[in-house]
């Protein structure tokens, strides 16, 4: 969002076909004059509140659009629903412009909208005397005070004859609400919403970025951009960042420790770096790293921690997913058998049950993914501890050739934990989290679904017959044998009652 000073000259701008290359559509929700008045009120407002810098007289969006629009969409009925839903929801007019940019790379609305609202009925005031206006229209209360040396009206002032108007207004005040810290952010979710509605491929959903989440934003580089470089170098510093958090949580971290992490390690830092020296941006790449160091160290107790811990217990943390069996399909029987206590049906698996062997098998990959990254991670290890072990000539003939070894292990490392990161973003989830986040919600699901079959067949027997007092004698009798996954599946249900 950008303040206009000049409405009707970004007007003329943004609709102009002599002024823009790639112009498909212009939409206008009132005409041209009511933009003429709005600048002239705003103006007058901004004179009378005697405060200094530009007046702002209108605000603009600038709405970015996937690149699959232009051929599924016309531009005219597109920027219409865009332009439509933003004054339905916040009651302003607007002007909108759809625009590609020379390259056509970069499809975008230009939204122009109204701080203000036009009165049903104009407030006129009428002069009860006459009044005196200098040449900056600030009222004074003498004729003396706009006359020059020969008692004629200096330029540019002004008499208001008594019965004239001397003020009407045809707007009411600004809305407070666009002044708002907030309300950038709520109409980022609410269009999010809106182009993830008209998008065909779910690959190509939008997210809205959260500041105060786990992940660093990274830096759009403008055209022409002196400070390009600079942006640039942190970018890649915050995608480490990123990258580091996406192992974190597969190998297992909690949330709230990462939260603390960045936290006390790069919020509070940059905050003490900026008050003791001002602003440096050199210094942003060393507060990071610095973060991502700890986190690291983090990361690798816990594996390591997991790693002990396995050797003593088997995974019991996840369900595998089981392929549901197909009931026969039981012909009706021809003769109307005598009434029996009703059954009651199978449990039904829900939608997110239903996606949880796709999830599952997608956490595997970030868990074997991890593995290497960790067998990578103990060689590197290895090799500095024999590169600071060296002791006497060996300092001097083997420390070059093990610290290249390292260099290039660290690279290795630094590519799989890209892949990390990449296999998330390949089935369609914007990072790790989000994927977890949709995992164990469909896993709890499905917990609790096979929970339900399993007392269900308990019950009622795997066709659904309701057991006698024969066959439950014979049962308790000649139990049958329990696999290890059902022994794991009723460990897992019964470790989630006990965490209820």
């Amino acid at each position: 969002m950008s303040k206009l000073p000049d409405v009707r000259g970004r007007i003329t701008y943004i609709s102009s076909h002599a002024k823009q290359e790639n112009l498909y559509a212009v939409y206008e929700t009132t005409d041209r004059h009511y933009w003429t008045e709005l600048a002239k009120c705003s103006q007058q407002e901004f004179q009378k509140s005697g405060t200094e810098g530009k007046c702002i007289e209108a605000r603009e969006f600038i709405i970015a659009l996937p690149e699959s629009f232009p051929d599924l969409y016309e531009p005219d009925k597109l920027l219409q629903l865009f332009t439509d839903r933003f004054k339905e929801k916040y009651g302003v007019e607007c002007v909108s412009a759809l625009h590609h940019n020379k390259r056509k790379t970069n499809y975008h609305i230009h939204l122009i909208f109204s701080e203000r609202e036009l009165l049903p009925e104009p407030i006129e005031k009428i002069a009860t005397r006459n009044m005196f206006y200098n040449e900056q229209g600030k009222h004074v209360r003498t004729k003396k005070e706009i006359l020059d040396e020969n008692g004629d009206i200096r330029k540019g002032c002004m008499i208001v004859k008594k019965g004239e108007v001397y003020e009407r207004n045809l707007f009411t005040a600004k809305n407070k609400l666009f002044k708002q810290d907030n309300f950038v952010d709520e109409v980022k979710h609410f269009y999010t919403e809106l182009i993830n509605t008209l998008i065909k491929d779910d690959k190509e959903k939008l997210h809205v970025f959260d500041e105060n989440g786990l992940y660093l934003a990274t830096k759009k580089i403008g055209k022409n951009n002196p400070k390009a470089e600079q942006i640039q170098t942190d970018n890649e510093y915050r995608m480490r960042w990123n990258r580091e958090v996406d192992r974190a949580i597969v190998s297992g971290v909690v949330e709230t420790e990462i939260q603390q992490i960045k936290q006390e390690y790069i919020t509070d830092r940059i905050r003490e770096s900026i008050d003791v020296f001002g602003r440096q941006p050199e210094r942003f790449g060393t507060i990071l790293m610095s973060a991502v160091t700890v986190l690291a160290m983090l990361v690798s107790k816990v594996l390591q921690k997991a790693r002990e811990l396995s050797g003593k217990l088997f995974d019991i943390e996840q369900i595998p997913p089981q392929t549901p069996k197909q009931e026969p399909v039981q012909k009706p029987a021809e003769k109307e058998m005598p009434s029996k206590p009703k059954i009651p049906p199978k449990p039904v698996m829900p939608a997110e049950a239903a996606a949880y062997p796709k999830l599952f098998k997608i956490y595997k990959e970030l868990k074997r993914q991890n593995e290497i990254i960790f067998e990578a991670e103990k060689e590197r290890n290895t090799l500095e501890l024999e590169r600071d072990d060296l002791k006497g000539i060996a300092r001097f003939t083997k420390k070059g050739e093990l610290q290249s070894k390292i260099d290039r292990k660290n690279e290795e490392i630094d590519l799989l934990k890209v892949g990390l990161s990449g296999i998330a973003k390949r089935y369609g989830y914007q990072n790790v989290q989000e994927f977890y986040q949709t995992y164990h919600k469909s896993h709890s699901v499905y917990a609790a679904y096979r929970e339900q079959v399993v007392e269900w067949e308990k019950a009622y027997g795997e066709n659904g017959q309701r057991q006698d007092k024969k066959s439950v004698l014979e049962r308790l009798k000649n139990p049958p044998k329990k696999t290890a996954d059902y022994q794991q599946q009723r460990t897992v249900i019964n470790k989630d009652r006990g965490a209820r």
